[in-house]
């Protein structure tokens, strides 16, 4: 680990567990927050905004919007404001909540937790209009979800040695099952993958498409201790809330079992240098994390031998020029000159500021 993560969330378990318990005799509990509820207006920018005024998106976008505490530690007072909104939701189109997209600069208020660390939005959009957005956002991302799922994969061998037994894995947040074609190979008895998207799933492979159900996760519809590895990838940053979903997992995980999750690390040289501009800072995301805040939400759902990971990505270079922040003249150019020489579709691996973790059940 980098000197950067060595904090609370990788101190030994029992100490975390001692020192949180402390903590919560000490401080003083989360007071419950009642939503505020507003339609925005159509631009939300500036640093005198207040929860009250950009409560909401423009009425032809009708997004309402709600308020909430921390969702990994439910503090409602420690945080500072780390960035105010900006964002026009008139400028939304079919891919503003599709995977991999170029980057539109926008995010909503931030706030950063003094208590776990985790960057999150307040206000945001309710949980029926997320699941809105996501169930008709486009998808064009196939091949760079292959990049990724391979990437991703040259974990698996490290983690299918510590497991139990190869029972089920389970992939949330699949997309076109990119992920699922490794598990398929890795010997397990089943695999199942959940996307909430109806574009990436029509385009998944035909060997993978009827794996995956096309819905947001719901820990309801699996059976509890069934399954040996759950995996999540750059997922948990747009969940509603990432707690539970870790909590959720740990319950459908057999002892023995195993989380597998890939996050934009909020604490990376590239989001320190780049600020705002760098592409995790995004309407997309509901909260960004360190390695710190993700331990911190692991050992807080039960898990043990918490471990994170720098992630090494590889891409066609194409894609990474989409993603730096160039002036869309200048980056409209760039990508025209890669495409017409070839040079856009050569990989490269970038260590560009992802960081898996994997926590085990016990």
């Amino acid at each position: 680990m980098t000197d950067e993560s060595r904090s609370l969330a990788e101190r030994p378990q029992g100490t975390r567990r001692r020192e949180q318990t402390a903590r919560a005799d000490t401080e003083p509990a989360p007071r419950p927050r009642s939503p505020a509820r507003g339609h925005f207006l159509a631009t939300a920018r500036g640093t005198d905004l207040t929860i009250e005024a950009i409560a909401g998106i423009a009425g032809a976008v009708n997004l309402p919007m709600v308020s909430r505490a921390c969702p990994v530690c439910g503090s409602d007072s420690q945080y500072r404001v780390f960035k105010e909104a900006s964002f026009d939701a008139s400028r939304w189109d079919r891919f503003a909540f599709a995977s991999r997209k170029t980057p539109e600069y926008m995010h909503y208020r931030l706030l950063e937790c003094g208590r776990c660390d985790v960057l999150y939005a307040n206000p945001l959009p309710t949980r029926e209009s997320l699941e809105a957005a996501y169930r008709e956002a486009d998808f064009d991302s196939g091949e760079e979800a292959r990049y990724a799922g391979d990437s991703y994969a040259e974990f698996l061998p490290a983690i299918l040695a510590k497991l139990s037994r190869r029972a089920a894995a389970l992939d949330i947040g699949t997309g076109d099952g990119a992920f699922l074609e490794h598990l398929l190979g890795s010997g397990f008895e089943r695999v199942v993958g959940v996307e909430p998207s109806r574009a990436p799933v029509e385009a998944a492979r035909p060997s993978v498409r009827g794996l995956i159900r096309q819905s947001p996760f719901r820990p309801s519809d699996f059976e509890r201790g069934s399954f040996s590895l759950i995996t999540c990838f750059q997922t948990l940053e747009h969940v509603y809330e990432p707690l539970e979903l870790c909590r959720s997992a740990f319950e459908l995980l057999h002892p023995g079992g195993a989380l597998f999750l890939v996050c934009h690390d909020r604490r990376a040289l590239s989001a320190r240098v780049l600020g705002t501009r760098s592409p995790i800072f995004d309407i997309e995301h509901l909260q960004l994390f360190s390695r710190a805040s993700l331990s911190y939400a692991l050992g807080n759902a039960g898990y043990d031998d918490v471990g994170t990971h720098a992630v090494v990505n590889r891409y066609p270079l194409s894609y990474w020029a989409r993603l730096f922040p160039l002036p869309a003249r200048a980056k409209g150019a760039a990508l025209g000159a890669l495409k017409q020489s070839g040079l856009g579709r050569v990989p490269l691996a970038l260590a560009a500021g992802n960081f898996a973790a994997i926590g085990y059940k016990r």
